[in-house]
């Protein structure tokens, strides 16, 4: 008896195993969007290892089998092959149900026209301006008296944007510390936002041992660094890095007002090692004659704005067709850099695509596998994020990070999850 309810439980488990991972791989390999160009056909491919159903909710979209006969609805075996053709442009849905009885997801089909950018890898200065001055902690002020005091404690947080100090409008760390000089003794209320919301609090200043009034807190205005930039579109539009720009002591992404992209000059590589990633270093030129664009946008998939003229002219390159998520596949790859001072493309081998929207700027998984590449930096340095990505001279993501324990090794961003910011 032991022995059959052991055998039983072993079966229900193993049952379940298989069922989440199963469930598991599924969510990973079926993409929850699909972009495909109008008026041409796309030839997809699911690896499922289940058979299942796909519908279309619209006559605009239409779906074709192994017959070759349009229609709404139609059953994949496994890996089976399948095409969509879009009639127009706009969003439109596909559903998947499990042997035509479990729904599984819902698919978003989005209709565009063939779109081409030029893929840059040029390395830039970053210069970033913080909407309202960045709290990055808080700490003691030791008095006169040698008694400490904290007085931003349980009031202010990591993170949290202050805008203002008693009515006066703030833009500068250097603008709150001179607020905070004339006090005179009175009260500081502070207007804040906190994930989006704004709120007021009010702090009581501590003289430090210099006879200086403080308010107890870290905070930052600004933030400066080198990235490399991905894509030109033909409108004059960039993307760059593939994520954001996070401050370094909070892990948050900066909330912009506005930002400048400079001229830069790379002067050294630090090689990666097991457990530090290596590094690229440089100098940024600023002034209005390096000046390159203006940044608009900070999010968890890059940075974006306009680029100027001079910027254009620089990137007079051969503009390259867009790839979407279901045009990427495992296998070989190149990767365009400017790090050696010259902008290269260097072979990579695409080791793992999750084509869920799950992870936004981590879809791929990528290995340098160029000799030319691995001598000059060892694989992936910090500075190479945003180095765009291009298969079968396409266009189709862009580096984000580096792998700690194996700098050959790095993830990567669907240039669609840019383009779509």
């Amino acid at each position: 008896m032991r022995k059959g309810r052991f055998l039983l439980w072993t079966f229900w488990i193993s049952l379940l195993s298989l069922t989440g991972f199963t469930y598991y791989y599924m969510e990973h390999v079926i993409p929850d969007r699909i972009n495909i160009i109008r008026d041409q056909e796309e030839i997809i491919q699911f690896p499922l290892p289940l058979s299942a159903t796909l519908q279309s909710e619209s006559e605009e979209v239409v779906l074709g089998s192994i017959s070759n006969i349009p229609q709404d609805q139609i059953n994949i075996i496994r890996n089976q092959q399948f095409s969509l053709y879009g009639k127009s442009e706009g969003s439109y849905r596909l559903t998947l149900d499990l042997f035509g009885l479990i729904h599984f997801k819902e698919i978003q089909v989005e209709v565009v026209n063939t779109q081409y950018a030029i893929p840059c890898g040029a390395p830039v200065g970053i210069y970033l301006k913080s909407n309202g001055i960045m709290v990055i902690g808080t700490g003691e002020i030791t008095g006169p008296d040698g008694v400490p005091a904290e007085p931003a404690a349980g009031i202010l947080k990591s993170g949290d944007y202050i805008e203002s100090i008693n009515g006066k409008t703030l833009e500068t760390k250097e603008e709150l510390a001179e607020a905070v000089s004339k006090l005179n003794g009175q009260d500081a209320t502070l207007s804040i936002r906190r994930d989006e919301e704004i709120m007021s609090v009010t702090l009581q200043p501590v003289i430090d041992q210099d006879g200086s009034q403080k308010l107890g807190v870290w905070v930052r205005s600004d933030t400066q660094g080198i990235g490399t930039m991905t894509y030109l579109d033909l409108n004059g539009n960039f993307g760059a890095l593939g994520h954001g720009i996070s401050d370094s002591d909070t892990g948050e992404v900066v909330q912009i007002s506005q930002g400048t992209l400079y001229d830069t000059e790379i002067v050294g590589i630090e090689k990666g090692s097991i457990g530090n990633p290596g590094v690229m270093s440089g100098v940024i030129y600023y002034g209005p004659g390096s000046l390159l664009g203006d940044i608009d946008t900070n999010s968890e998939v890059g940075i974006f704005g306009t680029a100027n003229e001079k910027f254009r002219q620089a990137m007079n390159m051969q503009p390259m067709q867009i790839g979407y998520r279901q045009d990427v596949k495992k296998g070989p790859a190149v990767i365009r850099s400017g790090i050696s001072g010259e902008i290269k493309d260097y072979r990579i081998e695409i080791l793992k695509v999750d084509y869920s929207t799950s992870h936004k700027n981590k879809s791929l998984v990528i290995q340098v596998t160029d000799p030319e590449l691995l001598t000059l930096t060892g694989g992936i340095v910090q500075g190479m994020s945003g180095s765009p990505i291009i298969q079968d001279n396409k266009l189709i993501g862009a580096v984000t990070h580096v792998f700690i324990q194996d700098s050959t090794k790095g993830y990567g961003i669907f240039i669609e999850n840019m383009l779509t910011h």
